[in-house]
């Protein structure tokens, strides 16, 4: 096995292309479109679901046991659930996110017919007006409403500029990167998760690394709403290898530089053999890591095992501040991450028996104790 060396100009430029591309869960068409034009251009072969979820193939000497790496690509959002008498819109969110973080964020509201630019603002937005009944007004979904930049002052403005109820909203990610490598934006969960996965795939063909089984990079559409790799992953892939963001907060042990290896999420402990090889590739080429635990947490590993897929799964992750809110990641993070998958990719299996979906005990690992 080589550690190969990450472009980094090719991981912040996709990162950005993909910030740039809108993509809430339900509205993700757009982003796949990239993701395969990418492929495309590293010459890696790749299918996708009916419903767009993609899965490439990045060929070993030998086919079973297979592996996949997984991403996400869709993201949080927001829905049309009422068109209001003043011309403003009521919002659901689309995907686990709080209120506060919507609160002034610019946005784009696709219509059937054509998209409109405008504001998420709480109901008592002026302090001019409300003064200090700016800071008590309740906190929620039920207390913002969208404001469209256009002239619509009552209902029927809305009908005729062609708004309807289950409309989509994507949020601006708004990125920004420093001098000092951090990386500010929206949606970096899991957007630096792609980038990280196609920085190591272009990193394995531009190396010419050879795989000693064939490898899965696969790009779901649902994480955010729960059945992520529910759907792309087929019954022959033995290892999965989920790529996320940790939580770099108050009582975690995630950090925004090297790699965040998850042991457990509120799903449960994550694959004993294949998290201690990943922990083993990093102490063996160096790789800065630190091991962390989730419990209000759950990934495209937990979808594909509650769908009933028979597969060892593991979490790896680049630490996350304000999760779900307006997120910070440092570059030292991904390239850290890239280099770990690159380096997976190119290792054996974990056991050979996993080739059979059910087998004797020859061959069965035991845990040390």
């Amino acid at each position: 096995m080589k550690l190969p060396t990450i472009d980094t100009g090719y991981l912040v430029e996709t990162l950005l292309k993909l910030l740039f591309t809108p993509s809430p869960s339900g509205y993700t068409d757009r982003v796949v479109h990239l993701v395969c034009q990418r492929l495309e251009q590293l010459g890696v072969p790749f299918e996708l679901t009916r419903r767009g979820a993609i899965r490439a193939t990045l060929e070993g000497k030998v086919s079973q046991p297979d592996r996949a790496v997984v991403a996400h690509i869709d993201t949080l959002g927001a829905m049309v659930k009422a068109l209001k008498d003043n011309g403003r819109l009521q919002l659901v969110p689309v995907g686990h996110w709080n209120a506060r973080f919507a609160e002034g964020a610019r946005a784009t509201l696709f219509t059937d017919t054509g998209q409109w630019r405008g504001t998420i603002l709480p109901l008592k937005a002026s302090g001019h007006t409300f003064a200090p009944e700016i800071d008590n007004q309740p906190g929620g979904w039920d207390y913002v409403e969208f404001r469209i930049d256009a002239r619509v002052h009552k209902l029927e403005d809305l009908l005729r500029l062609g708004v309807h109820v289950g409309d989509f909203l994507a949020i601006d990610t708004t990125p920004e990167i420093t001098d000092t490598g951090f990386i500010n934006s929206r949606h970096l969960d899991d957007k630096a998760g792609a980038a990280v996965l196609l920085a190591a795939i272009e990193a394995v063909r531009r190396e010419g690394l050879e795989l000693p089984v064939d490898c899965h990079p696969l790009f779901t559409i649902s994480e955010e709403v729960g059945s992520g790799a529910s759907a792309a992953l087929h019954q022959d892939v033995a290892e999965m290898l989920t790529i996320d963001n940790g939580t770099s907060a108050p009582g975690q042990n995630s950090s925004e530089f090297g790699v965040t290896i998850a042991m457990a999420d509120q799903s449960g402990p994550f694959d004993y053999h294949l998290t201690h090889r990943l922990i083993q590739l990093c102490q063996e080429f160096a790789i800065p890591h630190q091991r962390d635990v989730f419990k209000y947490y759950r990934s495209d590993s937990a979808a594909a095992l509650e769908a009933g897929n028979d597969v060892r799964t593991a979490l790896i992750t680049f630490g996350v501040d304000a999760s779900h809110g307006y997120e910070r990641i440092h570059l030292d993070a991904l390239e850290s991450l890239a280099r770990l998958v690159a380096v997976y990719m190119q290792g054996p299996p974990l056991f050979s028996r996993d080739r059979l979906g059910i087998g004797p005990l020859t061959g069965f690992p035991i845990q040390p104790g």
